[in-house]
């Protein structure tokens, strides 16, 4: 597997993080861990999550400098890259506008 995953974010709430030095998403407390795909995932997210969802963020994240444990696992017929704990910041390597 490519050591590049992505993770969906809406900007207002990606915003909260702006000045911290990691990031979790709303879900995290309730299921201990954070979603994210592969770059031949983001379709198949975009179009399962979030359809209807206008302005959305991706954040591309280089597993090798994750703080937190990565795992793959299973997941509605697919292998999604779930990481265990917060994103640090340093591993997010760019920020990128999704207009659907």
């Amino acid at each position: 597997m490519d050591n590049i995953i992505y993770h969906v974010v809406q900007p207002d709430y990606w915003q909260q993080f702006s000045e911290k030095q990691a990031y979790t998403p709303p879900t995290f407390v309730e299921e201990g861990f954070i979603h994210c795909c592969t770059e031949a995932q983001i379709n198949y997210v975009l179009t399962t999550y979030f359809v209807g969802t206008k302005a959305l963020l991706l954040l591309k994240i280089d597993s090798t400098l994750l703080n937190a444990e990565l795992k793959i696992e299973p997941a509605n017929g697919q292998h999604f890259p779930h990481i265990y704990g917060a994103i640090n910041k340093n591993a997010i390597i760019a920020v990128q506008k999704i207009e659907q």
